[in-house]
């Protein structure tokens, strides 16, 4: 094969734009072969391509030999298992599922290793993120002992909600704020930084909309190392923030507004601490604010990427493996709230799927739409 031949599942707003760069030759050794989408309006703008209504027909088709699905996230795990059970490659968009119990559904499909199988985690390309990552990678930090995300740059108007009868639904989405804007995140948090122990969370449903899930979430993180975290997250705060500080013995990272710094510690806050004789002494603190260069590729160097590993084998960026873990934060994050009590992880996926059929069940909002 010396091009591929993708099919892109969900033909909306994000199935829409992944359509675009590849239809445009932005991403090489790539054609865009099919569309498909249960709904023909959606591929009246797609003249001059295959197009089905039903994703298992072009699955079968034999005209794509991979598919992104970009479709809304119930399906993620069911078009996934029937491409990778029918020999295609598969690039999903976040989350890889609605809840860990599908997202263990879909990665246990995932046996013939020859089938490149990859997660739309474009945020893992921007710069700096890669820069947090090698420094805590090469121990620069030292033992982390503090991780502190606020996002609140999230902000939805009501239109938002009103557009699509699938958003911001039980049944239909399957959560708010944590599943739909900051599964970037909470990826990041756990390539960064690794899995928590334990969250006890707070997570607000319907506060700032007419939605019956989270916009407005607190999470209380602790780490297998004793260190802790906090995650704040809205769609209804504006205008929002978004800044990370992660704390460890040898200083702090803060990343804000495009710009990242270290202030870094001449000597190890631990070891200042138990050695000097000054009652009210700091360690010396070098502050730099570290160059990153290149640019994030996002969306386009993701597929890239997926085509790459095709051809070429070339390590993925995000192994769609690794989408089980954010997916496992959120899901943790609003079991902990609604249960009102910390949650030890791993979580128990069985009895989240069971928490969210419970929701789904006993709905009784009045979804608006334009």
């Amino acid at each position: 094969m010396d091009k591929v031949r993708l099919g892109i599942i969900g033909a909306g707003v994000m199935g829409s734009a992944h359509a675009k760069y590849v239809l445009d030759g932005s991403i090489s050794r790539c054609e865009l072969a099919a569309v498909a989408d249960f709904n023909p309006a959606n591929l009246e703008k797609f003249d001059g391509l295959k197009r089905f209504t039903d994703s298992h027909e072009m699955i079968t088709s034999g005209e794509v030999a991979a598919v992104l699905i970009a479709t809304p996230h119930y399906f993620h795990t069911e078009a996934g298992i029937d491409a990778l059970e029918n020999g295609l490659h598969v690039l999903v968009e976040k989350p890889i599922s609605v809840h860990k119990a599908d997202a263990e559904r879909l990665i246990a499909a995932h046996t013939n290793k020859d089938l490149v199988f990859a997660a739309m985690f474009c945020v893992r390309t921007v710069p700096q993120y890669k820069k947090i990552k090698q420094l805590i990678d090469n121990n620069e930090l030292g033992k982390i002992e503090r991780v502190n995300w606020i996002v609140t740059n999230w902000f939805r108007p009501e239109a938002y909600y009103r557009s699509s009868a699938w958003r911001a639904t039980w049944k239909g989405e399957g959560g708010g704020v944590l599943l739909n804007q900051c599964p970037h995140q909470l990826d990041l948090l756990q390539w960064m930084c690794g899995m928590p122990s334990s969250i006890q969370a707070f997570c607000d449903l319907g506060v700032y909309h007419d939605i019956e899930v989270e916009d407005r979430v607190t999470a209380f993180l602790r780490y297998p190392n004793g260190a802790t975290g906090l995650f704040v997250t809205s769609t209804g705060e504006a205008p929002g923030t978004n800044r990370l500080e992660i704390a460890g013995e040898m200083g702090k990272l803060v990343f804000e507004n495009d710009e990242l710094t270290f202030a870094r510690n001449e000597v190890s806050a631990r070891v200042f601490c138990d050695t000097t004789d000054n009652a009210f002494g700091l360690p010396e603190v070098w502050n730099a604010q570290i160059p990153v260069s290149g640019k994030a590729g996002v969306h386009a160097e993701i597929t890239q990427n997926f085509v790459d590993a095709i051809l070429d084998g070339t390590p993925l960026i995000a192994p769609a493996e690794e989408g089980i873990k954010s997916i496992e934060l959120a899901n943790a994050m609003l079991y902990s709230s609604l249960k009102n009590t910390a949650v030890e992880l791993p979580l128990d996926g069985a009895a989240f799927a069971a928490e969210l059929q419970r929701l789904i069940d006993t709905s009784t909002h009045q979804k608006a739409t334009a």
